[in-house]
């Protein structure tokens, strides 16, 4: 359970890292992209080694090109998002769009969802589309959209992830290959470049920490949980990331996002829990 909790806050502190960087640093949305996918990539490759040893085959032999162009594209919009959103309503989009995404691609290739399955995504879905609707206290319509992108880019690696290998070597090695259209785009956007020492410390420890550290802890206890249960136990990401904007960064808990955050967490909840086997 620590070890779950651990993680958990890993993948919470991605969401809490980038929009410190992006709101109290100098630090430009590219060039953290590129120094997480670096850092990332050395810090899970480290740990792969540490765990594997010689048997290690190394990053160049695990991943792949088309998961790594997903994984960029999801390290880009994500922190291109968060120079505009909070670190809760982030969170949320992302998560939803993840969860629907993959969702909808279940139904795509002909799974069917329960009565109380039908009745969480249509939960999940109103609570989304209520959360970007334009109006009062809603979010930036570009941020989000880019979000929702950065969620839907984590759905497609996903689930050309399975059946790929050990799940480490996989990360590790399609990290090292995102860092090349990384670099591309920030050489594209070379006249926006700006850094500091804070802004590369958060973009340092968002890739090795975060991130390495949080999936091989995640891929860790992975195997001692129920796939429902883990499904069940991501919910919280998005609570600890607005409780930790709210605390540590000094952002606002709109009455928007009170209302949407439970339609979407409790409509995902209860499709998770229709798919359960009997």
């Amino acid at each position: 359970m620590l070890l779950t909790l651990l993680a958990l806050l890993a993948f919470a502190g991605n969401s809490l890292l980038c929009r410190l960087a992006l709101r109290h640093t100098a630090i430009d949305a590219a060039s953290f992209t590129l120094v997480r996918l670096v850092a990332g990539a050395l810090g899970l490759g480290l740990i792969a080694r540490w765990r594997d040893g010689a048997r290690s085959p190394g990053q160049a032999a695990a991943g792949n090109w088309p998961s790594a162009l997903a994984l960029f594209a999801y390290a880009a919009a994500f922190s291109f998002a968060y120079a505009s959103l909070s670190a809760g309503t982030g969170a949320l989009l992302l998560f939803g769009a993840v969860q629907a995404s993959m969702i909808g691609w279940g139904l795509f290739q002909g799974e069917r969802l329960r009565g109380l399955q039908v009745a969480g995504w249509a939960v999940a879905l109103a609570g989304l589309v209520g959360l970007v609707l334009p109006g009062w206290a809603a979010p930036p319509w570009q941020g989000s959209g880019l979000m929702l992108a950065a969620g839907m880019a984590w759905a497609v690696y996903t689930v050309r992830g399975k059946g790929q290998g050990d799940p480490l070597q996989v990360t590790a090695g399609n990290f090292a290959r995102a860092v090349l259209p990384a670099a591309l785009c920030s050489a594209l956007l070379w006249r926006g470049t700006t850094l500091d020492a804070a802004g590369l410390a958060c973009a340092v420890a968002s890739g090795a920490l975060a991130s390495g550290v949080g999936y091989a802890v995640w891929y860790t206890v992975l195997p001692a949980l129920r796939v429902t249960t883990a499904a069940t136990l991501q919910l919280a990401v998005p609570v600890i990331a607005a409780a930790g904007g709210i605390v540590w960064l000094g952002e606002a808990l709109s009455l928007r996002l009170l209302l949407a955050a439970p339609a979407i967490l409790g409509g995902i909840a209860l499709v998770v829990a229709g798919g359960r086997r009997r």
